[in-house]
């Protein structure tokens, strides 16, 4: 069994469950996660961003993570392991993620999702064009990427205007 790999799924409401910040030493533990959910990491890295992750009985079953940008933020490495999924975890993830954005005092929070927008639509997030979230998050890794391999322009974005943030 690898470190993230859940012995015998039980329901969450069975297990302990634990949200925390990722440490420098965690990210390894982000990739593995991402990795075991099919997901793209070229681009994931721990500088300038803010990782947490889903501990359930000491076991990682989940991530997600934000790339700051001024008064901005972009979630990026939202995922959860099939044997954990439709449980509440990645809700769980997603919460914490916004209340941290709002925390820092960012106006609000975009994302890619080509596939998932029906899930994004119910925190708050409407589609925007590529090249909003181009402008506002220019230095993010996840943009810069984008921008440099060319695949940002074919993405569907998404944005998610926060009530706490800055100037507000």
């Amino acid at each position: 069994m690898t470190r993230t790999q859940l012995p015998n799924p039980l329901p969450l409401s069975q297990m302990h469950v634990k949200l925390r910040q990722a440490a420098p030493e965690d990210f390894p533990t982000v990739l593995a996660l991402l990795g075991g959910c099919g997901l793209h990491t070229q681009s994931a890295t721990p500088g300038g961003s803010t990782y947490w992750i889903a501990d359930l009985n000491g076991v990682p079953g989940g991530c997600i993570g934000l790339e700051h940008g001024e008064g901005v933020s972009l979630i990026r490495s939202a995922a959860v392991l099939p044997t954990a999924r439709s449980q509440g975890l990645g809700r769980a993830l997603v919460i914490s993620a916004l209340t941290h954005a709002s925390l820092r005092g960012d106006r609000a929070v975009y994302l890619f999702s080509q596939e998932a927008g029906d899930y994004w639509a119910r925190f708050g997030f409407v589609a925007v064009g590529a090249d909003e979230i181009s402008a506002a998050l220019p230095d993010t890794p996840q943009v810069r990427s984008g921008l440099c391999k060319g695949w940002i322009h074919g993405e569907q974005a998404w944005k998610c205007e926060l009530s706490g943030g800055a100037g507000k």
